[in-house]
């Protein structure tokens, strides 16, 4: 049988989940680093009469004994017609008999172990004693990010920058009421970035948003939001080459990030510059943060290994409660 789930149900699963998903994605790094699971680079496909891609996101897990793929079609004409940009479905097969195990909605998983993985390099990377978080976008990316970064942590104040006031506004109010921590609607991304330990950038820019003359030492940022082209980044090369880097996976980051594309294209930094890898930070492989004044930076551009530990999770906790809807695929 397989189990499905839907958005919904993702959604209801997950929703008080927030510190197992992060400690399920930080166990996926650890495994990979380990040679405990696999993880290739997904290709890029792209049809000749659109501006589409479609990535096909694969990993395969001993531990959590999945295998996995999710197909994720990146549609930029999708928004003129007032529809999702990007769209997802996970497959997971049980790695032993190869049965199809479970057919999961990727929008939830997706900002859920998106959230997750920042966390994750959020505690390995920041400040302990970071207390000023910025938030650069106001949709639900930046929701999830919030929640799973507050928690555990002595944030003060949280920054907030949107394109549109009315969401920024929306978000700030949002912050303050859910989660109890003051938040402040900013002027521009500037100013948040200049003023924030933490910065999250979560917007699905095609040109920098933040400039390396705006860093101050001590920072930690994490770069999320740019989809997986090789043309889009929302840091510019000159924030990149003052960071020290971590990507989620070297293969991916270097096949789809234009954060590494775009300053190894320019010459402004050299391979070695971009292959720690998270899993090497939290096996103690890499170290953290080696200074109070060293500037860090988690590149995330998402691996489908983080899909498949929290798709564990969920077929996990869907068994406990009796939710989802199996089908005999093969009836």
């Amino acid at each position: 049988m397989t189990l499905i789930l839907t958005r919904s149900v993702i959604r209801t699963l997950l929703a008080d989940a927030v510190e197992d998903v992060e400690h399920t994605v930080a166990r996926a790094h650890r495994d990979l680093a380990l040679g405990r699971a696999v993880l290739p680079a997904p290709p890029a496909m792209a049809l000749p009469d659109g501006d589409g891609t479609y990535l096909a996101m694969a990993a395969a897990s001993a531990p959590d004994r999945l295998a996995t793929v999710k197909l994720l079609a990146d549609l930029p004409g999708n928004r003129d017609q007032g529809l999702p940009v990007q769209r997802s479905a996970v497959l997971a097969v049980d790695a032993r008999t190869g049965a199809c195990a479970a057919l999961l909605d990727g929008a939830e998983l997706t900002r859920i172990r998106t959230a997750a993985a920042t966390a994750v390099a959020t505690r390995a990377l920041a400040r302990a004693d970071a207390r000023t978080l910025g938030v650069l976008g106001t949709g639900p990316l930046a929701r999830a990010h919030v929640r799973a970064l507050l928690p555990g942590r002595p944030y003060e104040l949280v920054l907030v920058w949107g394109r549109t006031q009315e969401n920024a506004q929306a978000l700030a109010a949002w912050v303050t009421a859910e989660l109890g921590v003051p938040a402040k609607v900013m002027a521009d991304a500037r100013a948040v970035t200049e003023h924030a330990d933490v910065l999250c950038t979560l917007t699905p820019s095609r040109d920098p948003l933040v400039l390396g003359a705006w860093l101050s030492a001590g920072q930690h940022i994490n770069a999320v939001g740019a989809p997986p082209r090789p043309d889009h980044r929302e840091l510019d090369t000159e924030a990149v080459r003052r960071c020290r880097i971590v990507v989620d996976a070297y293969a991916t980051a270097r096949a789809k990030s234009g954060e590494v594309l775009i300053p190894l294209a320019e010459g402004a930094l050299s391979e070695d510059a971009f292959r720690t890898e998270l899993g090497a930070v939290l096996t103690g492989e890499a170290p953290g943060r080696t200074s109070d004044e060293e500037l860090t930076l988690f590149n995330s551009v998402g691996v489908g290994l983080q899909d498949l530990a929290v798709a564990r999770l969920l077929i996990d906790r869907a068994g406990e409660r009796g939710l989802g809807t199996q089908v005999d695929l093969a009836s």
